[in-house]
């Protein structure tokens, strides 16, 4: 048997506006868009399509879900985005507006540093050594 994490729900505000946010501003590929009726869509994004996992982004109904937005760990880093050019993809992201809440750092796993996405949800950005 194989098994293999493919997608992680991300409460968001608005379809469109995460869209526009995941793909204008970090630079993920939309994956899919699919109406499923009654305003419910499956939207999945992704760094690449060849990604692997991506982010299901769910658009939240009702007030205990809106609550919920940005802070769906309690305000620990959430997400980890792997790159192979920290320096490019920071420089990049500090360009389009990202907000860190750090300096990046170099640890024994590599260069790190923590930004937030558009509703506060904490991301690492990382460069592995080696």
């Amino acid at each position: 048997m194989s098994q293999r994490l493919t997608a992680v729900s991300l409460v968001v505000r608005d379809y469109d506006e995460a869209i526009a946010y995941y793909s204008g501003v970090l630079g993920f590929e939309l994956v899919e868009d699919t109406a499923l009726g009654g305003g419910k869509r499956w939207v999945l994004v992704a760094p690449s399509r060849q990604a692997g996992a991506g982010l299901l982004l769910a658009q939240a109904s009702g007030p205990d879900q809106r609550a919920r937005i940005g802070d769906q760990t309690g305000g620990r880093v959430f997400l980890f985005l792997h790159t192979d050019d920290f320096a490019a993809d920071h420089a990049r992201y500090l360009a389009a507006g990202v907000r860190f809440v750090e300096e990046p750092r170099h640890e024994a796993y590599g260069t790190v540093a923590v930004f937030e996405d558009l509703y506060g949800n904490r991301w690492d950005l990382i460069q592995r050594n080696g």
